[in-house]
């Protein structure tokens, strides 16, 4: 299946036969120390920078209504993102997996976003669309 927006990502999680958990980590995007002036230029066009982890959360497909719902959620409790990294994690069948079994494949979906090893991770801009990371 190729998944083109959040909202398919959130169908598509739906669909599973065995209970899926969505982890999310939210990023922005900030100059890298020692940025070239070309890098700067870059940046400040838009384009370009390193990727830091803001925040992050786990939730069942049932507590997300859609990708607005998790934008406002987000905005509410969180700084300006640029993309949100998302995967998902299987229970087993009949049971969704909780949120203390989701902290450590959590907090390494962050640890892997702060480093650049992304593979694995859909990442979808503020209007829920997956792009592609050059």
């Amino acid at each position: 299946m190729n998944i083109e927006t959040f909202d398919q990502l959130l169908a598509a999680a739906r669909a599973q036969p065995t209970p899926q958990r969505l982890l999310m980590v939210f990023a922005g995007a900030e100059l890298p120390a020692g940025a070239s002036p070309a890098q700067r230029a870059a940046f400040e066009a838009g384009v370009g920078g390193e990727l830091t982890p803001l925040m992050c959360v786990d939730k069942s497909p049932a507590e997300l209504a859609n990708f607005a719902a998790l934008c406002e959620e987000a905005r509410r409790i969180g700084p300006p993102w640029q993309l949100v990294f998302a995967a998902a994690l299987s229970g087993r069948p009949g049971q969704l997996l909780d949120e203390q079994a989701a902290e450590a494949p959590l907090q390494q979906m962050v640890e892997s976003v702060r480093t650049g090893r992304l593979a694995g991770l859909i990442p979808f801009d503020t209007q829920g669309n997956a792009v592609q990371l050059a």
